[in-house]
Order: structure tokens, then sequence, then C-alpha cells
């Protein structure tokens, strides 16, 4: 109801907050990791789209897109961190493809979902669940990413363990 030229300065807003969004995640992932880091950006970015439901002034919608964009620009990029963390280089090219293309589809698909729901319950509030549902599936597969490269880092310590005692 704010009309189209305050939603293109949220979006406006919520894209050039991104931009420093995805640098920083570069800058978190490298110290604690891609998997993490896509955990941490995932969960508050289902919790800024959780702030949309409860907020519709034009004030708190403007900080709410902010927050929003601050952790969604780094989402995306660390799908690339974590192939390079999970697979090896003679793979990366086919699977970062690959990953990209079912990233850029779903979210081709989620935003055209979420504007269907619009159209047919009035509602953004019906619309913003519909991403907080989408969002806790990305979490539950980035805890399950999460889980195996602890494992993974786990096995590591132990054998470097075994190693160090064999010597």
């Amino acid at each position: 109801g704010y009309g189209v030229a305050r939603g293109a300065q949220m979006l406006s807003l919520m894209l050039f907050l991104g931009i420093i969004s995805r640098v920083g995640s570069g800058i978190v992932a490298d110290r604690i990791g891609g998997t993490l880091t896509l955990l941490i950006g995932s969960f508050m970015q289902g919790i800024a789209l959780l702030l949309y439901l409860y907020f519709d002034g034009l004030t708190s919608l403007y900080v709410i897109s902010g927050i929003f964009g601050l952790f969604q620009g780094g989402i995306v990029p660390m799908y690339t961190v974590i192939v390079r963390e999970f697979f090896p280089p003679s793979r990366a090219g086919a699977t970062v493809g690959t990953v990209m293309m079912a990233t850029l589809i779903g979210m081709a698909f989620g935003g055209w979902l979420s504007g269907a729901i619009f159209d047919w319950t009035g509602s953004y509030h019906a619309a913003f669940l519909n991403g907080i549902a989408w969002n806790l599936l990305n979490l539950s597969i980035a805890k399950f990413f999460y889980q195996g490269s602890q494992s993974r880092i786990d096995m590591g310590f132990i054998q470097a363990i075994e190693q160090g005692a064999k010597q």
C-alpha cells in the first residue's frame, strides 16, 4: 500500500546491502567455513522473513529490508564455497554449474510462487510463510552438510593423532 517508488527504494536498499553481505560472508567463510556461514546467513534470513509478518509500517519495512539484504546476499556464494569444501577440483565445474542452476530455478520458482500466493490470497502474510517454509528446508540441508563437515573434521583430527602416535 505504499506505492511502487517505496517498494523500489526498499529493493534497492536490500540489494545494496546484499553486496556488502556477499563480501562479508566471504570473509566470515574464510574463518569458519562455508557451511557454518550458510547456516548463520540462512537462519538470519529466516528471522528477517519472520519480521515481515509482524511489521508493516514504512520505517520498519525499510529496516527489515536492510536486515534481509545483509543476510540474503551471502547465501548463494556460500554454495560455491561448500562445493569447494566437499568435492574434488576435478568435479568443481560441473558441480558448481548444477548447484547454481538449481539455485536460480528455485529462486525464480519461489518468487513466482510467492506472487501467485499473494494473487490467490490477497495477503503478503501467506507469501512470507511460503518463504519461511523454503528457508527452513534450506536450513535443514545446510545443517546436514554442516554435520557432515564436522564428522570429516573429527575423522581428520583422529587420523592426525593416530599418525602422530605412530611416529
